[in-house]
């Protein structure tokens, strides 16, 4: 444990409106990417007229999963490229304006193609966005445990954004016949992309005004400011860093994913929400079973929260940052698959229980990297390690982790295996086989994760 005899100066004004819309653009980063799975099956049905289970279902489920996080993944690494060499804030800026316009666009989609392509430049802007927000924030904060304390409240706060946006979701459902109809329609998933644009306002009106690293802005000014380089990741003094964060923050990301993210249409095809939803006329039924979706994915958000809100305590406390990880993948090994295998299968109420410690041991790794990566790599190199770890490792290795789940659960060998099982019974058990494996992983290779170097990161 740390000791706590240096006390850290309060925060300025500036300090705390930094830390204020830095905790918007977290929440804001989570909204975006976990609104998918609450629209998915509505658009897909109306966009393109399948039913869940059929091959096409799969196939554009697959395609609107994997497609946007790699598209995404490869523009965060030029962004991560870009917060090196042009600045952290300028390249925050232009990247909450390309994720806000697109939610607002996404909305207004008629058909999956423009669809698919809205949610891949809404992919880009967020990751981008991520990178180039750490590494702000890390170098605004120079006080050690300040800056922990820091990266790791402000990073709580993407779980607010996925328990928004759950309310957000839930909020279109009920008003959905009174607001302004788009395409003759009043679709709630259509309402629910664009609320995304709602929290995008107060950024794009503050962080342009705000302050620049003094770190990079003091380097750039003397002209000491070392040009970033993708090859420089894999030099001796980096490699084992630079690939062993982005197979664990690929496992990371493939518990949610593969798991966690595949939740709704499990949750609509149990046998207790259809019972429950069997005698309503169809739209009553329907706004019935989507009711249940958010409430059960509220949980998980909640989860998430208390598990980043505990990541963020516990980070200035516990030194070894192997220690700190594995805190949250030993019980995430045995509860995240238990999760699926049972409750998700027949008990509505565990469920819900089960899903928030699953949130809560899976969420909480998303703000160690956070807190992680901006201690590992020097200034000059800070975005663009950063980018590739959360970029190559979390979007498009972490994110396909959904086309396997989608795939094994399609598939005619698990027909074969499970031939009485429904749709949503082969989603559970193939997200809990996809939950065990990443987790597994994770864990093996967290053995290998290097410490960072205590105090001050790295110029």
């Amino acid at each position: 444990m740390e000791s706590s005899s240096a006390t850290p100066s309060r925060l300025t004004t500036v300090q705390w409106l930094i830390c204020v819309i830095a905790a918007i653009g977290f929440a804001f980063d989570i909204y975006e990417l976990l609104v998918l799975p609450l629209v998915l099956e509505p658009a897909i049905k109306q966009l393109g007229g399948f039913a869940v289970g059929t091959d096409e279902y799969i196939n554009w489920a697959r395609v609107l999963f994997f497609v946007p996080a790699f598209v995404g993944g490869l523009f965060g690494l030029v962004g991560g490229y870009l917060t090196d060499r042009l600045g952290r804030r300028r390249v925050l800026t232009w990247s909450i304006l390309l994720y806000a316009f697109s939610a607002l666009a996404a909305g207004f989609s008629t058909s999956l193609g423009w669809l698919l392509f809205f949610r891949c430049t809404t992919f880009a802007g967020v990751c981008v966005e991520f990178v180039a927000a750490v590494a702000w924030l890390a170098e605004l904060f120079t006080d050690p445990k300040q800056r922990e304390r820091v990266l790791g409240y402000t990073q709580a706060f993407s779980s607010v954004g996925g328990l928004l946006v759950t309310g957000a979701f839930y909020v279109a459902g009920l008003i959905a016949q009174s607001l302004p109809a788009i395409h003759r329609g009043h679709d709630i998933w259509r309402y629910t992309l664009i609320s995304g644009v709602i929290p995008a306002l107060p950024l794009i009106s503050i962080r342009p005004f705000l302050p620049e690293s003094p770190a990079w802005q003091e380097k750039k000014a003397r002209g000491t400011l070392k040009r970033p380089s993708f090859l420089e990741l894999f030099q001796p003094q980096f490699r084992r860093t630079t690939i062993v964060t982005t197979l664990i923050f690929a496992c990371s990301y493939g518990a949610a994913f593969g798991a966690i993210q595949q939740l709704p249409p499990i949750v609509r095809g149990m046998p207790e929400v259809i019972q429950a939803t069997k005698d309503l006329e169809k739209e009553e039924k329907k706004k019935a079973t989507e009711r249940v979706v958010a409430t059960v994915q509220s949980w998980q958000e909640i989860g998430g929260l208390a598990g980043r809100f505990l990541l963020a305590f516990l980070a200035v406390r516990i030194v070894s940052r192997r220690a700190l990880l594995r805190l949250f993948q030993v019980p995430g090994l045995f509860i995240v698959p238990l999760v699926f295998f049972f409750p998700a299968v027949n008990d509505l109420q565990l469920l819900k229980w089960g899903i928030f410690a699953a949130g809560l041991f899976t969420v909480a790794q998303f703000s160690f990297w956070g807190n992680y990566l901006p201690r590992i790599y020097p200034l000059h190199l800070r975005g663009t390690g950063e980018s590739f770890a959360a970029n190559v490792g979390g979007r498009i290795l972490g994110t396909s982790a959904a086309a396997i789940t989608l795939t094994i659960a399609g598939s005619k060998w698990l027909a074969s295996i499970l031939p009485d099982a429904t749709p949503a019974m082969k989603f559970a058990y193939t997200s809990g086989g996809v939950a065990l494996a990443v987790y597994a992983i994770g864990l093996a290779a967290s053995f290998w994760l290097p410490e960072p170097p205590a105090g001050e990161i790295a110029d």
